[in-house]
């Protein structure tokens, strides 16, 4: 250790040495636990045992849903209600979902839409400024669809 140092190698020297090497340790916990906490989306399950069981189901729910080929386009208007245009969907197609916030600081909101004369579907509830998550579902008789689209 001469090498290194001017004089012996005291405990003073051991002891800046420990006290550097955990505080870079405890300064990338602390960012790293930051990070963490600001930028988790806040999707959370109850019980994961019961959701690992329903997985394969989810999955098999998915790719008949895939199936069906249809597809969503969702936009909020200037006055705050959520505009979606279903395409692919049968004429008969009925849509209702709800709206939730995705860090959990504001409530889930349930949507009603009134389909227009145009085919789209606009929201009977305002939806407040801000991100959020419009989880919706188009049913045509026995025909179940659902997705998820960011509104901003």
């Amino acid at each position: 250790m001469k090498g290194f140092t001017r004089g012996p190698f005291t405990g003073r020297h051991a002891a800046v040495i420990i006290v550097a090497f955990f505080a870079v340790v405890i300064s990338v916990n602390l960012y790293m636990a930051r990070e963490a906490i600001t930028t988790f989306g806040g999707v959370v399950v109850e019980n994961s045992y019961v959701a690992s069981q329903e997985y394969n189901g989810w999955l098999h729910e998915a790719a008949a849903e895939r199936a069906l080929g249809w597809s969503a386009k969702a936009h909020r208007r200037g006055d705050g209600r959520l505009v979606v245009t279903l395409e692919g969907a049968p004429g008969d197609a009925t849509l209702g979902g709800d709206a939730w916030h995705p860090l959990g600081r504001l409530p889930d909101r349930a949507l009603k839409f009134d389909r227009q004369p145009d085919g789209s579907f606009v929201s009977e509830q305002v939806l407040p400024s801000g991100r959020w998550v419009a989880r919706l579902e188009a049913k045509a008789g026995a025909k179940r669809w659902r997705t998820e689209e960011d509104v901003l």
